[in-house]
């Protein structure tokens, strides 16, 4: 029994230390492969783009809501000088504005409630002032989520999208 607790006791720490290094390393992979292929399916950075209202046929990641209207927006602050002014409009119904980082982390998310909202995003390190939030990665999405369970809704949404902002200077 003793010569068997050497290997086992390191495929244990092999399997242990496998599972962490996934488990900290697939949510970045997971971002990257999202947006790559949005950069390949056209989404630029610093502009907001209103998906196509969502079906089985337009749905490009597994379970979004059909009853929301999504604009995403990437960032790459290796790509950006300076701060990113973000805007979502305001809409009439349920509205929020997410920023997620490079490892899928959420680290802001603000309610519409009917009213505009702003925010001014920083690279990380850079500093935060006038209420400026810093991003804990350089590159990340800006995900703006509008109830719109209907073509009419979703209408209007296409509207109101027009006013986004998602700006900064590239460089």
């Amino acid at each position: 029994m003793k010569r068997w607790l050497g290997p086992l006791l390191t495929m244990l720490v092999a399997a242990v230390g496998t599972h962490a290094l996934v488990l900290h390393e697939a949510p970045r992979f997971i971002m990257g492969k999202a947006t790559q292929r949005m950069e390949q399916r056209g989404i630029p950075l610093n502009r907001f783009v209103l998906a196509a209202r969502m079906t089985p046929q337009t749905q490009t990641v597994v379970r979004p809501s059909p009853d929301l209207a999504y604009s995403i927006c990437r960032f790459d602050f290796n790509r950006q000088q300076g701060p990113i002014k973000i805007v979502m409009a305001p809409y009439k119904g349920y509205s929020s504005l997410s920023l997620f980082d490079a490892s899928t982390d959420n680290f802001l998310t603000v309610r519409g409630n009917g009213k505009q909202r702003q925010v001014a995003l920083v690279a990380p390190g850079a500093n935060a002032k006038g209420g400026a939030i810093a991003s804990p990665s350089r590159k990340g999405l800006i995900l703006i989520r509008r109830l719109a369970p209907d073509h009419q809704s979703y209408d209007r949404v296409k509207q109101v999208a027009q006013n986004d902002i998602c700006q900064g200077a590239t460089g």
